[in-house]
């Protein structure tokens, strides 16, 4: 597949596809800029996001970089509901500070017909070290599938 340059779905359209296919974390998420192959995507810490001791829980941390991974990949191909995570390694670095919200900071390291591959930094709002890394690879459904066409 040659490298495409423009994007398929822009901030806006990926914040509605968020609204309409995943009413459940729509509150949570907001992609805060996107140009081709990377992205910034918030998450909206609350008290759900914390675990004891006063930080952001691994589980909320792992959602952001996997939600990060799958707008990029639908950034470049469309909305496309059905691509899956296939692999995931993630390195917790520093403690989040529990007050302030997270950013992922990602790109798209590879974009063929059926994988995606992405690298993710998560970042406390406001400090400049990361808090956590991860590598993650989508399975992107078949051209003509059903899967490929579902957009929710």
């Amino acid at each position: 597949m040659s490298k495409p340059t423009t994007l398929a779905m822009d901030a806006a359209a990926l914040n509605a596809f968020l609204q309409k296919v995943f009413p459940q974390v729509k509150d949570d998420f907001v992609v805060e800029e996107v140009a081709p192959f990377e992205m910034t995507l918030r998450l909206k810490i609350s008290d759900r996001h914390l675990r004891p001791g006063g930080t952001v829980s691994g589980p909320s941390m792992f959602g952001l970089a996997d939600v990060a991974v799958y707008l990029m990949t639908l950034s470049m191909i469309g909305p496309k509901a059905l691509a899956v995570t296939t692999n995931i390694a993630m390195d917790f670095m520093r403690k989040p500070e529990a007050g302030r919200d997270l950013l992922a900071k990602g790109r798209l390291l590879k974009l063929g017909k059926s994988l995606s591959v992405g690298d993710v930094l998560l970042f406390s709002e406001g400090m400049d070290d990361p808090v956590a890394r991860a590598s993650m690879t989508y399975a992107i459904p078949p051209t003509g599938s059903a899967a490929a066409a579902q957009t929710g």
